[in-house]
């Protein structure tokens, strides 16, 4: 009897934060002040963490992070500039860390926290190396926002040969619009589906044979 291959999809919790998610959190990218469209994400975020789980999926979460100074935020451009104004995600602050409830399982091997610090959870992080340790080729994406890290880091992953499944209703933006330009933007370079689809499409065989491995 053959031995059983551990899944080779991981999925990406992105920003599942209370400066991003709690009522009182500084970050307004994602949910502002609509308590509705809070509660619905954070279920399907639930949703898609603990079918990950079931189906022993590698999850990483990632968290966005800065120094008390901000020494290590370079503001060239609009959004990070406001997260320096807002005094958001301070590195050991309250606001930096996962929401109750969307947080790492420290019990699962498979599991495991990056902080980051600009829009792609890949740059200058080990998210790579623990992907590639799990022999992961496949992501299920979801998280906040969905027009800045979600966009942003499907993209690097699609440019490093992953294939990528974007869970839709683990994402959002405070601004409707964005969201849907957002998904429809992605849908060249990623799947797009609910968190049940995309733990469907985690469970099934790879599709096709990568002609090389994710670099």
């Amino acid at each position: 009897m053959t031995e059983k291959r551990p899944p080779d999809t991981a999925v990406l919790a992105l920003h599942y934060q209370n400066d991003v998610l709690h009522p009182d959190g500084r970050i307004r990218l994602g949910v502002a002040g609509d308590d509705l469209l809070r509660g619905r994400l954070v279920r399907a975020a639930w949703d898609l963490l603990s079918g990950a789980r079931a189906l022993d999926l590698v999850v990483v979460h990632v968290r966005v992070a800065f120094q008390p100074d901000y020494t290590d935020l370079v503001q060239n451009c609009t959004i990070f500039r406001n997260v320096a104004a807002s005094g958001a995600v301070i590195d050991g602050e309250w606001g930096s860390d996962f929401y109750d409830g969307l947080a790492p399982d420290p019990q699962r091997a498979r599991e495991h926290a990056v902080r980051h610090t600009r829009i792609s959870a890949f740059y200058d992080t080990p998210l790579e190396d623990i992907l590639r340790g799990h022999g992961v080729r496949r992501l299920v994406v979801g998280g906040v926002a969905t027009h800045s890290v979600v966009e942003g880091t499907v993209r690097h992953a699609s440019d490093m040969g992953y294939e990528v499944m974007v869970a839709e209703d683990a994402c959002a933006t405070a601004d409707p619009a964005a969201h849907a330009a957002a998904l429809s933007s992605m849908k060249l370079i990623a799947g797009i589906g609910t968190v049940a689809r995309a733990l469907q499409w985690a469970a099934e065989p790879a599709h096709a044979p990568h002609t090389k491995e994710p670099a």
